[in-house]
């Protein structure tokens, strides 16, 4: 039975999950993402709320941010965080027309027989990793933002991989990787910087397991990451160029 069966067969939909909720997750389950240090334009992007033809229309799509780790706070660590949280990352194949390379949430475009946009990330994250749905558990749905280069507007969800299950390069016509990152990599002040493109977009960066996460997925992270009570403080005034943050870890744009 493929996924899109089960989906068909269960009794009902994708829902929230709002109690059982670790402790640790209630800063990212409980508010949006911020930016203190005004260094993440991510966060503010919203598609026009008039078009001025169908083709210019964004596309609707969502992406899952899948947190990992033991459900028990580690009281001696910020906001609780345990020693082996982490979160789910792509890469996408070199080969892609559109975000060639670039480090990635599970996810894609809203089709046809979706439940709403949790469905639409738990089917995506299947289809891209493997990802039992089983096991995930929703526990935030945070307001979309807008792509610019592919025209999506794209809707995150969060939530908590109670249940850990394999996951895999599914088709490396469209993934290079599938990592879980642990979130110790991710708050260490000595992997985050800033990066500026050279049509002169400025954003949040993360150097992590031989990868560069910028652009929408870093937006995310950071905004995340700033309610969290994990974070720990980090150098916004160091800007790095983009091409050449990308070439220390062998990629172009």
């Amino acid at each position: 039975m493929d996924d899109r069966e089960s989906r068909e067969k269960a009794s009902v939909a994708p829902r929230l999950v709002t109690d059982a909720i670790p402790e640790w997750l209630r800063g990212v389950a409980e508010h949006e993402p911020a930016d203190p240090t005004g260094t993440n334009p991510v966060l503010n992007r919203r598609a026009m709320k008039k078009v001025v033809s169908a083709a210019l229309r964004p596309r609707q799509a969502a992406v899952l941010v899948l947190f990992g780790g033991s459900p028990e706070s580690d009281q001696a660590a910020p906001g609780g965080l345990p020693a082996d949280a982490d979160v789910l990352l792509t890469q996408r194949a070199a080969t892609l027309r559109q975000h060639r390379g670039q480090v990635a949430f599970p996810g894609g475009g809203v089709e046809a027989g979706d439940d709403g946009p949790i469905d639409t990330a738990l089917r995506e994250a299947w289809e891209e990793t493997g990802l039992e749905r089983d096991g995930v558990e929703p526990i935030a749905v945070l307001p979309k933002i807008f792509v610019p280069p592919s025209r999506f507007d794209v809707t995150p969800v969060v939530a908590y991989w109670r249940k850990p299950g394999e996951v895999r390069v599914v088709s490396e016509t469209e993934a290079a990787r599938v990592v879980r990152v642990p979130l110790a990599d991710l708050i260490d002040p000595a992997n985050r910087f800033v990066v500026r493109h050279p049509l002169g977009y400025m954003g949040p960066a993360f150097a992590v397991d031989g990868m560069l996460v910028w652009g929408f997925t870093a937006g995310v992270l950071a905004g995340l990451l700033a309610v969290s009570g994990w974070e720990r403080e980090w150098d916004h005034h160091d800007v790095r160029d983009l091409q050449t943050s990308l070439a220390a870890v062998g990629m172009t744009l």
